[in-house]
């Protein structure tokens, strides 16, 4: 049996790592011990705990309870605490997920310490290095001995860098393995859409399928400038009361912690006082699915949103001058708006006109999850 640990910190890397630990645990529970450690990144019930209890994910083996912090602070208490761990438990692996600071964190303890790593969502690049979160995957990728892209763009884009082509067993972070395998996030809605059904989210705020459209913003480039936020919020109320939709807007912790301070005052009223405004507190995975199977419409900052949109063939607006989901912009099922309101605007009214159709199998068959597990088994199949 082999020892692997699973490092997570934020909301999607728990999604993520839910595909992988269920798959585990129907298939391979006789060869694989998942040791599992939460950084402690996102700490907070709403973005952390309710996932793992409806994701049926078992409560971490340890809790680095690290918090928040500056990018080079977080990601030093954790590869400090993350170093006692992997030391004390030597696993034959280390998994890793996305490009949170938990990820880096991960991938440069494991590496230092001469400890495989393997990166799932392997390869994907915004090609914006002022991005934390492209920092944070670059480095983990060129760190790992194998890597699991979720779409053939990705993979193109680690053998352009030089990572994995043409490379064989045995794989190492010198002579990596390179997969293109689907995503385990697409896993995840096929396996979770109908227990989804049990949330009450749509009858609590009163809505009714396509009667609203939904919005998350967290990216510090919108909420920590007060130009972005202005003008992603005035976009909403306009959208909002050119198509008389209601806007949901569950609101990340860093965007409420920044909201009054950062919003105009008129603005932030007209907010409040609009009926078509509805802010509302981080929703559970369930409600989540809830709310983006039944919108109208999604806007987003997030990737994993932007993704979840396409799953449940829902056009997206995306609220970022680049995505690393190129494939959801090239299909026409999103557009790329960044917090420019005209061009919010006018992609509301196109996509509220003509629905997108072209929503193909670009994120795999639902075995994303199946694959990674296998291909892990066999770089240690002699073991």
């Amino acid at each position: 049996m082999i020892k692997i640990i699973t490092i997570i910190g934020a909301r999607p890397q728990i999604i993520k790592a839910a595909a992988i630990s269920r798959c585990i645990r129907n298939f391979y529970k006789n060869k694989i011990k998942e040791v599992i450690v939460h950084t402690g990144q996102h700490y907070d019930d709403n973005m952390s705990e309710v996932f793992f209890r409806e994701m049926e994910i078992p409560s971490p083996d340890y809790n680095l309870n690290v918090g928040s912090s500056s990018h080079a602070v977080q990601t030093a208490l954790m590869m400090e605490r993350l170093e006692k761990v992997l030391l004390k438990e030597n696993p034959d692996l280390v998994l890793i997920y996305g490009d949170t600071n938990s990820t880096l964190a991960g991938s440069v303890t494991a590496a230092k310490l001469h400890i495989p790593v393997a990166h799932v969502e392997a390869g994907l690049r915004s090609f914006n290095r002022r991005m934390p979160e492209e920092i944070n995957r670059v480095v983990s990728d060129h760190l790992s001995a194998l890597l699991f892209s979720p779409t053939k763009t990705g993979l193109n884009n680690l053998y352009t860098e030089g990572i994995g082509k043409n490379t064989k067993p045995p794989y190492t972070d010198e002579n990596p393995g390179v997969f293109h395998c689907g995503d385990v996030m697409y896993d995840n809605a096929l396996y979770f859409s109908e227990k989804a059904k049990t949330s009450e989210i749509l009858k609590k705020l009163e809505l009714m399928e396509n009667d609203f459209f939904l919005c998350t913003i967290h990216r510090d480039h919108n909420t920590d400038v007060p130009e972005n936020l202005n003008s992603i919020f005035r976009s909403l109320l306009n959208v909002a009361e050119y198509t008389g939709l209601k806007a949901i807007i569950p609101l990340h912790p860093r965007t409420n912690n920044v909201l009054k301070k950062n919003i105009e005052k008129k603005l932030y009223d007209s907010l409040q006082k609009s009926p078509l405004i509805q802010i509302i507190p981080p929703v559970s995975f369930f409600e989540m699915i809830m709310l983006e199977s039944n919108a109208r419409l999604i806007m987003t900052d997030s990737g994993g949103v932007q993704k979840e949109a396409f799953f449940y063939k829902k056009p997206c607006i995306i609220l970022r001058p680049e995505t690393e989901w190129v494939e959801l912009v090239e299909s026409g099922a999103a557009v790329i708006a960044n917090c420019d309101e005209e061009k919010i605007m006018n992609a509301a009214k196109l996509f509220i006109d003509v629905k997108p159709t072209a929503f193909t199998d670009i994120f795999g068959n639902g075995k994303a999850s199946e694959f990674i597990c296998s291909e892990i088994l066999d770089m240690f199949k002699n073991k």
